[in-house]
């Protein structure tokens, strides 16, 4: 049963939202989904960039007001 999990980076600047992820993505198993709210804007080209040279599935992302919601499916 694959699991969904929240990291909460707001108001952490480049590159702690993305460390964040990396590290709870390290304890994930294959098919949980992490939620990644960020205010920092590098956030939303830094993550996609990582998904797809580490081969994850992006699933999506929002910016809502001032935060970032990014969706990520672990897939290996």
């Amino acid at each position: 049963m694959s699991e969904s999990k929240t990291i909460d980076a707001r108001d952490t600047f480049c590159p702690g939202p993305l460390m964040e992820l990396i590290t709870y993505m390290k304890q994930a198993n294959v098919g949980d989904t992490l939620e990644l709210l960020s205010t920092d804007n590098g956030t939303a080209s830094d993550v996609p960039e990582w998904i797809k040279k580490v081969g994850h599935e992006m699933v999506s992302s929002e910016k809502v007001g001032e935060v970032w919601h990014l969706t990520v499916r672990k897939s290996k």
